[in-house]
């Protein structure tokens, strides 16, 4: 719905781009349960997710140009601007890359698709009406994405990177032995994510959105069962509920977090 205000440097949205929406689309409705309207934006296909009755992203076919032209297989955030040329000034002054700007959607804003100093994709969107359905509830209801999740080498610079484009913050952080620390992000008054470093876990820098399930251990066999990849087991996180990291069948990165119910 149009109207709803947005702040600068709100995540108002998450999109899957894929080679294969179809398959995609069977795999995450089992998963999460959702439903896709189907469209399309730009002669691509577009369809927009559905928790319960609520939009909460889209889902964006790539096409054999784009995938000529590098693209894969991932799930990237859109963050709201207050000026978008000036958005792109402080992406390419922090180190990052604007990969396609100029690009609108009529009734709704103007939007870049960009990436970070270590080449994580995500979206900067200048809104003329507001998002297409009102901030996601919190705690966030199954389906909604409850944590936005970097890995990063340099989580310093990562931090003063989205802290000069969206404002985000850092309070509190985590102990992870060797590893570092797991370092909370904060917009406004509400923690959205954390930023931790890849070090020499082999893991690349990138970006990983977790989205609520009823049950951790169900939703974790519906993703084996869809032809997709547990990376570890449920672990406990702070307030009792549990996560796990995954693959979709086409390589995207992607997270569950929910409650253990056995």
């Amino acid at each position: 719905m149009g109207g709803v205000q947005v702040r600068h440097g709100q995540v108002t949205w998450h999109e899957l781009m894929t080679d294969d929406p179809a398959a995609a689309q069977a795999f995450y409705a089992a998963v999460f349960g959702w439903r896709f309207d189907p469209g399309a934006v730009g002669g691509r296909s577009y369809d927009v997710i559905i928790a319960g009755d609520v939009p909460v992203g889209g889902m964006l076919g790539l096409d054999p140009a784009m995938q000529q032209r590098g693209a894969r297989p991932v799930w990237a955030a859109y963050a709201a601007v207050d000026d978008l040329e000036e958005a792109g000034r402080s992406v390419r002054a922090g180190g990052g890359q604007v990969l396609m700007a100029g690009l609108a959607i009529p009734g709704m804003g103007a939007l870049a698709l960009a990436a970070d100093p270590e080449g994580a994709p995500f979206y900067v969107m200048g809104y003329e009406n507001g998002p297409p359905s009102a901030p996601s509830p919190f705690p966030p209801l199954p389906g909604h994405c409850a944590w936005n999740e970097l890995a990063a080498q340099d989580p310093d610079r990562a931090l003063a990177f989205y802290g000069e484009l969206l404002g985000w913050r850092q309070e509190g952080e985590m102990p992870m032995g060797e590893h570092g620390s797991y370092r909370f992000v904060h917009h406004d008054d509400r923690m959205i994510g954390a930023v931790m470093p890849t070090g020499d876990t082999g893991m690349a820098p990138g970006w990983t959105f977790y989205f609520v399930v009823a049950d951790i251990d169900a939703g974790a066999a519906e993703v084996r069962a869809g032809g997709g990849t547990v990376l570890h087991d449920p672990v406990e996180i702070p307030g009792g509920d549990f996560s796990v990291s995954a693959l979709d069948p086409q390589g995207a990165t992607f997270g569950l977090v929910g409650p253990r119910r056995t």
